[in-house]
């Protein structure tokens, strides 16, 4: 009797923590609450004097749990006769990452003592902190001196975004911190330790999906890297090597306690899942499947893919991780993305145009009448550098083809295409590693809203394009997961077939706009190549005057 059981998806995001109940019997959500960080900017903690630094308050976390499930708590109950917090199965987590908190031998976050609460390093370190450039490219060239094999399993690159650059930088900028810290621990993993009452660092589950994709841990070698290894790069960071075994998201963390159950209307006892990135227990709520490319389009993009542990498959140059049940048991988790898609049309918005919100819709109707090729107009989509599959921060955008007759709409389209381009190459990444993709399924705000924009991906996939049928797929994922953890369903197969799907709507490529497509798209490839240390420096001279013959023909 599913119809009256549910679970609960808490899904912490980059400004907010929101909380949904679901029905197990088909997904539905039946309550959702969002709960605003607080603390600095949109919930980040900025420092003008480094536009790369973006920390947040680890008490935001708690708090934001507290209100977003009690308030979900409380919708569910006087909405439907049929809900009842006792029928809540379990309870799942997906967060930001990587985003690493510094904490005491307890498990408190240092900036949750008073000593600490003023010290940006204290904090959480948010996953778009990119202060660690300098110590990503140091772990990337250590790592490339060392037997073991350590960027094989994540692209061939370490990304500043990371686990361990960030502890290294702290280290060595902020030795106060690093020293009062006894361990670093993701936010996928605090918490469900602090759900559970387990926030001892030496002994709270760690999940794979954080510790594989962004901490270099992988079986191949024992774990995390050894403190060997690690003493190799740094002394330091030996007192941080965690001995925990990484487990998936179909494992407990333990039991919700009874401190919070009460403060949140729900019995104590529930499970709680081990906890894991948006992104991944988004792709669990979207049906995610071999085959099926699952892209979750926001400010940036994250691509997951899974594939059977059954079946070897290469180590693929530039791609975020390849670990083992990163997001479901008994398969390879793949995952690639972007640094910035939403963030770019924004960009355009409020800086170029100097538009609000509403601009964008005035660009899309406009930018809707133009056909492919027509505005003589190719980008590149690095405005925020580029994760995959040159993993390269220092790189940055471009738009070319530009005149004297160029409209707003024109960049706004062809900012859209250079998204759907860098896309693309990623697909083409994954295919060329013998990694089928099928079909497309995207989830996120813009999949939801904008039509041109999934038309132009359907078009320059030139394959289907899908769109998840839950608005809040990274809870919902994170929803399965508390019900398969609360023993509802007995795999994660059964429960998507429950509680995931796709709306009607599918967009499919139009042959015409393909075909130009594949021609524009050679010649981003040579920009692509040409400007992102490729070591292939195709010559160029050929571009300008191709998109003057390209645009000509589709006018």
């Amino acid at each position: 009797m599913k119809e009256n059981r549910f679970s609960i998806g808490v899904d912490y995001g980059t400004n907010s923590v929101r909380a949904v109940i679901a029905r197990l019997a088909d997904g539905e959500i039946m309550s959702e609450s969002v709960f605003n960080y607080p603390s600095g900017t949109d919930g980040i903690l900025l420092d003008p004097r480094d536009p790369n630094l973006a920390r947040q308050d680890p008490a935001d976390y708690l708090e934001g749990f507290l209100t977003s499930v009690s308030d979900a708590v409380r919708q569910a109950k006087d909405r439907f006769a049929d809900f009842s917090p006792e029928n809540i199965v379990g309870i799942g987590v997906d967060t930001t990452g990587s985003t690493p908190i510094p904490v005491d031998a307890e498990g408190t976050p240092l900036a949750m003592k008073p000593e600490f609460q003023d010290d940006l390093a204290a904090h959480a370190w948010l996953w778009k902190d990119h202060t660690s450039v300098a110590e990503a490219q140091e772990i990337t060239e250590w790592a490339k001196t060392r037997p073991e094999g350590f960027l094989a399993k994540c692209g061939g690159t370490y990304s500043s975004e990371w686990y361990w650059a960030k502890i290294l930088h702290c280290v060595r900028t902020s030795p106060n911190v690093a020293e009062a810290a006894a361990s670093w621990v993701e936010l996928a993993d605090f918490v469900p330790a602090w759900l559970t009452g387990n926030l001892d660092p030496e002994t709270m589950p760690r999940g794979i999906c954080a510790a594989g994709h962004k901490a270099l841990f992988h079986e191949q070698w024992g774990g995390l890297p050894s403190e060997e290894a690690l003493r190799s790069l740094d002394e330091q960071l030996v007192r941080f090597r965690y001995s925990t075994k990484a487990v998936p998201v179909d494992h407990a963390a333990g039991t919700l306690t009874a401190e919070i159950a009460e403060k949140t209307g729900l019995p104590a006892g529930i499970p709680v899942a081990v906890g894991a990135f948006d992104c991944h227990l988004g792709a669990i709520g979207s049906g995610v499947k071999p085959g099926t490319l699952v892209k979750t389009i926001g400010t940036s993009t994250c691509d997951i893919m899974v594939s059977p542990l059954s079946q070897s498959i290469a180590d693929i140059p530039g791609l975020c991780g390849i670990v083992p049940e990163s997001v479901l048991p008994g398969m390879y988790g793949l995952e690639a993305g972007q640094s910035a898609v939403g963030d770019i049309f924004n960009w355009f918005v409020k800086h170029v145009v100097s538009g609000d919100d509403s601009a964008h819709a005035a660009l899309t109707e406009e930018a809707q009448k133009l056909k492919p090729g027509a505005s003589g107009l190719l980008a590149l989509d690095w405005n925020n550098g580029n994760r995959t599959v040159l993993v390269d921060q220092n790189l940055t955008g471009l738009i070319l083809g530009q005149t004297l007759h160029t409209t707003a709409a024109e960049i706004y389209r062809a900012l859209i295409e250079a998204t759907a381009f860098g896309a693309l190459t990623i697909i083409n990444r994954f295919v060329e590693y013998g990694i089928d993709v099928q079909e497309v399924i995207c989830c996120g705000g813009i999949a939801e809203k904008n039509a041109l924009v999934m038309q132009i991906y359907a078009d320059i996939f030139d394959r289907p394009v899908k769109i998840s049928r839950c608005s809040q797929t990274c809870a919902l994922g994170s929803a399965i997961a508390g019900a398969v953890v609360g023993g509802a369903f007995g795999d994660f197969a059964s429960a998507a077939d429950c509680m995931t799907g796709v709306k009607e709507k599918i967009y499919v490529p139009d042959p015409e706009s393909a075909s130009v497509y594949r021609r524009l798209y050679a010649l981003y490839v040579q920009l692509h190549d040409a400007f992102g240390k490729t070591g292939k420096n195709p010559p160029l001279e050929n571009v300008m005057k191709d998109l003057i013959a390209i645009r000509q023909e589709c006018r």
